[in-house]
């Protein structure tokens, strides 16, 4: 039996110092919280040290 569809996305973290697109995470489209949009700090392969990612839509 197969699982209802979800109101899910897959979208990519964005780093905001090189602009590179790092990660990529599945969110809840319905709740997508503050701390989200806000950003997360994550570690850049580039940089070399944790900056502040934001969510980037890719379509």
């Amino acid at each position: 039996m197969a699982k209802k569809s979800q109101a899910r996305e897959n979208v990519w973290l964005q780093c905001s110092e090189c602009g590179d697109l790092n990660y990529r995470v599945s969110v809840n489209t319905k709740s997508i919280t503050d701390k989200l949009k806000e950003g997360i700090k994550k570690h850049c392969l580039r940089s070399r040290k944790h900056t502040v990612h934001k969510i980037r839509r890719r379509g």
